[in-house]
């Protein structure tokens, strides 16, 4: 089955709910530049709370490796997400110095971007739509269609403007490993809209597609 990452979680009550409907993972945004920005007292009582149960991803925009190793054993995070310029060298220490997964994101506007996520050789690579300064979290799709000249063995996570009712059409043309909602699953940014979020986790589940081995 296709996994489905929750993002942009800021309160207890949506982290919990998210894991309860099954999520494999949640995102707490660790970037001050995001709406969705999760405090890190709060995150860490999340992690606490539901690391046995989904992983726990930390969000990050250009840190540096201190930030990470101190968020990596401060917070607790099982996975980093960079959502920056992070080249491959950098991305490499950190998995090396946190013993934690990476994600490498990407927003996707050519075949070009694609192609340079081909030197990061992370546990995953997530590519969202491209958003410029905002660094995803837009609402906004992108050209799925790109995807079909991807050679990586890298398993994908599909991102941007997913919702309930197109993240079955996401993953039957793409087949990821999984999918990210962050706004489609919102009453407003930050706060999940619980019928939202089961809607989406619902239409995940019930595409039944097959998207590679288990990394988790």
């Amino acid at each position: 089955m296709t996994r489905a990452k929750i993002c942009g979680i800021t309160r207890h009550e949506d982290a919990e709910l998210a894991a309860e409907l099954g999520a494999w993972a949640i995102g707490l945004i660790q970037w001050p530049g995001s709406v969705r920005a999760c405090e890190p007292a709060v995150a860490a009582g999340i992690v606490a709370q539901l690391r046995r149960q989904v992983a726990c991803v930390g969000v990050f925009v250009d840190p540096t490796l201190d930030e990470l190793s101190r968020a990596a054993e401060t917070i607790g995070f099982s996975h980093l997400q960079l959502h920056g310029d992070e080249g491959p060298a950098f991305c490499a220490e950190v998995a090396r110095r946190t013993g934690c997964k990476v994600i490498k994101a990407v927003g996707v506007g050519s075949r070009a971007d694609i192609q340079a996520l081909e030197v990061f050789h992370t546990d995953f690579h997530l590519l969202d739509a491209a958003a410029g300064a905002e660094r995803g979290g837009t609402g906004r799709t992108w050209e799925w269609t790109l995807l079909a000249d991807r050679r990586s063995k890298v398993p994908a996570i599909l991102s941007g403007g997913l919702n309930a009712a197109n993240v079955a059409d996401g993953i039957n043309a793409t087949r990821p490993w999984g999918v990210d909602t962050a706004s489609g699953t919102e009453l407003e940014p930050g706060v999940k809209d619980p019928e939202k979020l089961r809607a989406f986790l619902d239409a995940v589940a019930g595409t039944g597609a097959g998207a590679g081995e288990a990394a988790a």
